[in-house]
């Protein structure tokens, strides 16, 4: 934990983190100035579909193409929180349409929404009141496996065993 809230590690399979470079990572977004930069060089197909974002241990928003690996949006480090975020262009303004912490790589806890709150807020975006789609995620104690709990069945879908009711994705977190 950080002052500002739960770190995730990198949690994917390990050729996609050693794919990442220096200089990757997503476009960072800490101001509204700058999103208003990032948005207008998105074409309106790009806009139509949610983008990959992370919130960096700095707590700034970075963004990336929807097909793009949170690892390499976040430029291999940790991060405060990570998933699929969609835009809405309103009257007068950008507001968030759709938002979720869905991030196989990084597997964050429903909780992440605090942080991802915060940066949102500070790019001044307009935004719901938390995970317009959460995934639950959990290992497996017993084989190991990240797990997606669906309907509040918190068991393992490769081996049986329960899953634990908390978090527990990172071992060493």
């Amino acid at each position: 934990m950080t002052e500002r809230g739960r770190c995730y590690r990198y949690v994917g399979p390990a050729e996609l983190k050693a794919a990442v470079r220096r200089g990757d990572g997503g476009r960072r977004i800490s101001s509204s100035a700058e999103f208003h930069g990032w948005v207008v060089e998105q074409s309106a197909a790009e806009l139509a579909e949610p983008f990959t974002f992370v919130v960096g241990t700095d707590g700034v928003l970075r963004l990336a193409p929807r097909r793009s690996e949170h690892v390499a949006c976040a430029g291999g480090d940790m991060v405060l929180g990570a998933g699929e975020i969609g835009f809405l262009r309103e009257t007068d303004r950008w507001t968030v349409s759709e938002v979720s912490n869905q991030s196989t790589g990084y597997c964050p806890d429903v909780s992440s929404w605090a942080e991802v709150a915060r940066a949102l807020d500070a790019v001044e975006l307009g935004r719901p009141s938390g995970f317009t789609h959460e995934v639950v995620f959990r290992r497996c104690p017993d084989c190991q496996e990240h797990n997606i709990v669906r309907e509040g069945d918190f068991v393992c879908v490769f081996c049986g065993s329960d899953l634990p009711a908390t978090w527990n994705v990172d071992p060493l977190v």
